[in-house]
């Protein structure tokens, strides 16, 4: 069963883009995550409580726990939802994040001592490639200006927080965890709020869906598959699965969507495929 919480993962991960093609319009960015980030701790506390989760020792590791999910969460999801709705479209987010498996590689020996092989460099290489291929033709026209700062922020937070939950909390009940992980995020959100946005939410039927969609699917499903793979794989190998994400938005765009896909696109999505099978098979 554990063989395929990767294709899992990716499916449920690249979800999260339709989730905000859904959402964002009814809310800002920030005050939309902040609902979302509300919603997922009373849920996971409740569940945490209900069946006598253990809660970590030393706080030591709630630090780390906690300094983990604010970079997984507040920091990623919080650049892609500012970028996306600020108008950078979603395809050059899209490669933008796509770079983590790259920055992954290079921190991963430095941090955390994994060896990353030549395969694994030219699987590597080859994914960043394909992924460049699925969203060349949606990159559009005119100047990107400071609309790529977002998702270059994004970019830095899921890099440094998989690497940083590799080495310093691997391992944790991921219900307490979720909860540890969710509170700092929901305060540096909530003050970002403050300082930035007025709170705005249009509650209609489709930002509802959208909302229980990312809460329920990403925020626990995916998440709780995020941190079972940070702690049984290499971060590179984890890393690699992120290749994967914006082509499987596009193929779920596609079918949901009717959004055009390429030659070129299916193409950079063999090349992308092709590269982490390199990269998870490399000894």
């Amino acid at each position: 069963m554990q063989r395929f919480y990767p294709f899992l993962f990716v499916f449920l991960w690249s979800t999260g883009f339709i989730g905000a093609k859904y959402g964002l319009p009814y809310a800002e960015p920030l005050s939309f995550l902040l609902t979302r980030y509300g919603f997922v701790i009373a849920l996971m506390t409740a569940i945490a409580l209900a069946t006598r989760a253990p809660w970590p020792k030393e706080p030591k590791q709630w630090l780390h726990i906690g300094v983990s999910g604010v970079l997984v969460h507040a920091i990623y999801l919080g650049g892609v939802f500012v970028a996306i709705k600020h108008g950078l479209p979603a395809g050059i987010t899209a490669l933008v994040v796509g770079m983590q498996p790259l920055l992954t590689a290079f921190g991963a020996g430095w941090l955390l001592g994994e060896k990353v092989s030549g395969r694994q460099w030219g699987g590597l290489a080859l994914g960043f490639v394909g992924v460049g291929l699925v969203v060349s033709g949606k990159l559009g026209d005119g100047a990107l200006g400071p609309m790529l700062v977002p998702a270059l922020i994004a970019l830095l937070g899921i890099t440094v927080g998989t690497l940083y939950q590799k080495r310093f909390c691997a391992k944790f009940d991921l219900r307490t965890g979720s909860v540890i992980q969710f509170v700092p995020t929901a305060v540096l959100t909530a003050i970002a709020v403050a300082l930035y946005e007025d709170y705005k939410i249009e509650w209609t039927g489709q930002f509802a869906f959208a909302l229980g969609w990312l809460v329920l699917v990403l925020s626990i499903g995916a998440i709780s598959l995020l941190n079972l793979l940070i702690r049984s794989g290499s971060a590179v190998n984890v890393a690699s699965l992120f290749y994967l994400t914006p082509l499987s938005t596009a193929l779920i765009a596609w079918v949901i969507f009717g959004e055009k896909l390429t030659l070129t696109a299916a193409f950079g999505m063999l090349l992308a495929v092709s590269g982490v099978y390199l990269v998870a098979r490399a000894k």
